[in-house]
């Protein structure tokens, strides 16, 4: 089966069944293994930062080998055990439905009126402190991490499936975890850390980029303001620490009018950030559901994207 098809499947799977808490992810064992390769060459290697580099080299041998060493196995069982396999493989790439769920679950306790329960849910996906967010503050939080999470949890995983299969994809998953695992500037890895951040910055330049460029293009047929939306993603979309974060948060903000980013508390500290869009109006409960319908288009041409790519290399 082209690789088209496997990846139309994949998303057919996880728009069916979102992440299922008892199938065994690739990316929890990604982790476990990240972790691993840490305590082994930083007993190895007295420079930090050498011990960071080789342990992304590290997993990402394993985590290749591994993907390609599974397919092959079960190409030799049947042909269609591989291509099942594949499938399976893209599925737990992708994280459409998991994104939209968590963040309806947000609404939906907004929506209610119980701001105790949309902080606990909220606090589920930012790592922001959350006790003391008001609506408002929920809110955006909510719409920040679907916008955000656009790129690394959908479409840069699509982008590397549709470059390299399912390989591609793991080999990014795996970047991405040693990203979330090492990438935080403290003690323990501002140096261990400096590999496994800047590899994930290089792996999601071009699909943050063009997530971006796509982004406007949902706002239009979902009528919403897909003008501020481009004018939104030309001017604040390099307004954040990452050169990547800000690309579709920027033309979210555009799209639904509202300003994200600014000051938020993390561990009671307040932290100063730019900010992405316009204040035109508080951020609202049902922004978030305008979010989640712009994640899942762009989650559409994305792929048409990408379908479209492949038939003129092809």
């Amino acid at each position: 089966m082209a690789i088209e098809y496997q990846i139309l499947c994949a998303l057919g799977l996880d728009f069916l069944l979102g992440d299922p808490r008892w199938l065994p992810h690739p990316v929890r064992l990604m982790g476990a293994a990240a972790l691993w390769f840490e305590k082994a060459w930083r007993r190895l290697l007295a420079s930090e930062r050498a011990a960071g580099v080789c342990t992304v080299l590290s997993l990402l041998a394993v985590t290749g080998g591994a993907t390609v060493g599974l397919l092959r196995a079960l190409a030799v069982l049947h042909p269609w055990a591989a291509t099942a396999g594949s499938i399976i493989l893209l599925y737990t790439s992708v994280a459409v439905t998991d994104l939209a769920r968590h963040s309806r679950a947000v609404y939906r306790a907004l929506a209610t009126g119980d701001l105790a329960l949309a902080r606990e849910r909220v606090a589920m996906i930012v790592g922001r402190d959350t006790a003391a967010l008001d609506q408002a503050g929920v809110a955006r939080a909510a719409v920040e991490s679907v916008a955000e999470s656009m790129v690394d949890g959908v479409t840069a995983p699509l982008f590397f499936a549709f470059l390299a299969g399912p390989v591609g994809a793991m080999l990014y998953k795996a970047v991405n975890t040693m990203d979330s695992t090492f990438g935080y500037k403290n003690e323990r890895y501002k140096e261990f850390g400096w590999a496994p951040a800047r590899l994930d910055d290089l792996a999601n330049f071009l699909p943050a980029r063009a997530t971006g460029l796509l982004v406007p293009v949902a706002a239009l047929f979902l009528g919403l303001d897909a003008r501020a939306s481009w004018r939104i993603f030309r001017r604040d979309r390099l307004n954040h620490a990452s050169p990547n974060s800000a690309h579709t948060e920027a033309g979210v903000a555009g799209a639904l009018g509202v300003e994200l980013g600014g000051t938020n508390l993390y561990f009671g500290k307040p932290v100063v950030k730019p900010t992405i869009g316009d204040p035109l109006r508080p951020v609202a409960p049902a922004d978030i559901l305008a979010a989640n319908r712009l994640l899942h288009l762009t989650t559409l041409l994305a792929v048409a994207a990408g379908v479209g790519m492949l038939r003129l290399v092809g």
